[in-house]
């Protein structure tokens, strides 16, 4: 057993395992930001501002939409050029791409302080929903060019081949969170501002420590310096990373819809249950998300090497892997249901038996959802853009609107609670069809 595993390598489970571990354990803690939020908020300052978190939420996470885009198809790029033997190269086109994405920080958080306040009241946000929706959102906008550093670097550090001193990071990030919520919400009951100025710092310390990090000399395979602005780079970043953005704001503009369902069904307790379940849904699926991510640069390398045996190594292990995960998740969200509720939402008993009953049906979507994962970051990796963002286009936007739009009108709330696992198994029939369609090209089967 090597004591340092390359992208270079032969990929037994063990040695994947190892080096996707820490990727995973990345976009767990990066998820938990919201959840901790979420779960003081809930406790220490009620269902409003709960429900005003869970409304502002997608629109919110819209703007970091570019931190993943330039992470996932950047390092696509950066790690087939490593591949290629271009390490002065590839360095090159990881330094622009962090200056672009610092450059896109400082524009979107300005534009998303500005547009929250209409944003939230066409939401249908007024009195003190509408008042919280905006003091959180703006606050939120502080630490957006961070936050859009901290996903992208979560790929980056892959590339690198420091996965651990990434995952070093989120967790400290994470851990940071987690301590001044505590402290601001539950000790010093400064309500949703102290959740929101914790949720600041943790992603300061995501964002800018990886930043001084890649700065130093020698600091790993790539290092930022002086770079040229490489327009076919950053378009060719922008396609490979095109199923990421999409999956982001389709993401956030589907949610907003299940936020309008919600409140001609249920109104806030429907909103407040949705957000308990979305919280649960972002640990789970952060599994497969770093997971994918992990496995990316490996892919990437070896397609850029021509080493067609270690490509079907890496989806043939791949499969195998996902499909013992979703089976382990589902059975474990009908155990959790209950206690999951009890500690969001036991204060209110109809919210409590509304977000236990909603997540048990939920949760069949996490036996399809890493599948479609992967797929989408399988195509990302092999520098196919425009598959890649067809699956994602397809699952979180095209299938999830309408099944969303359609299902309420004949289950009620039940459809909207379904509607997710639905739009997952429309797409893992694209999904499929995708890979054996594109197996001669690529040589993975």
């Amino acid at each position: 057993m090597y004591s340092v595993i390359q992208l270079s390598d032969h990929f037994t489970y063990p040695r994947l395992l190892k080096f996707v571990f820490p990727s995973i354990v990345m976009m767990i803690f990066t998820s938990i930001y919201s959840v901790v939020d979420g779960l003081f908020v809930s406790n220490f300052v009620g269902k409003s501002a709960f429900a005003a978190v869970n409304l502002a939420m997608p629109f919110l996470m819209a703007f970091s939409a570019l931190g993943f885009m330039m992470g996932t198809g950047g390092s696509a790029i950066v790690a087939k050029t490593l591949g290629e033997r271009k390490k002065e190269k590839a360095n090159e086109y990881f330094s622009m791409l962090i200056y672009v994405t610092i450059a896109g920080g400082i524009f979107f958080s300005c534009v998303q302080a500005v547009l929250i306040k209409p944003v939230a009241i066409m939401m249908g946000a007024e009195g003190e929903l509408l008042k919280n929706c905006i003091l959180y959102g703006r606050l939120s906008s502080i630490s957006l060019t961070a936050f859009m550093l901290q996903n992208v670097f979560q790929s980056f550090f892959v590339t690198a081949e420091k996965p651990k001193l990434g995952l070093a990071v989120i967790i400290s990030a994470g851990v940071t969170n987690m301590v001044l919520d505590l402290l601001f919400v539950g000790i010093f009951r400064w309500g949703l501002a102290g959740a929101a100025i914790a949720t600041i710092c943790g992603e300061c310390i995501g964002g800018i420590t990886p930043l001084l990090y890649f700065s130093r000399k020698n600091s790993s395979k790539l290092r930022l310096g002086k770079t040229r602005f490489y327009g076919s780079i950053l378009c060719k970043t922008c396609t490979n990373g095109s199923s990421e953005l999409m999956t982001n704001l389709s993401s956030s503009i589907v949610n907003s819809m299940y936020n309008l369902q919600l409140m001609k069904f249920s109104g806030e307790n429907g909103v407040a249950a949705y957000g308990t379940i979305m919280y649960v849904n972002f640990i789970f699926a952060a599994i497969f998300i770093g997971y994918s991510i992990g496995s990316a640069p490996i892919v990437s390398y070896h397609y850029g090497a021509e080493n067609h045996s270690e490509l079907k190594n890496m989806l043939n292990k791949s499969l195998r892997l996902i499909a013992i995960t979703s089976m382990v998740q589902v059975v474990m969200a009908q155990l959790i249901a209950a206690p999951l509720a009890q500690i969001f939402v036991g204060y209110d008993a109809e919210l409590f038996r509304l977000t236990r009953h909603g997540f048990r049906i939920f949760s069949l979507t996490f036996l399809i959802c890493g599948f479609n994962i992967f797929g989408s970051s399988f195509f990302t990796a092999l520098n196919n853009g425009p598959l890649s963002a067809l699956i994602s286009f397809l699952r979180t936007l095209v299938f999830q609107l309408s099944v969303v739009w359609i299902l309420p009108m004949f289950l009620g709330i039940d459809g909207i609670w379904g509607s997710v696992a639905i739009a997952e198994l429309l797409t893992i029939c694209v999904t499929v069809l995708c890979l054996i369609s594109q197996r001669r090209k690529y040589h993975y089967a």
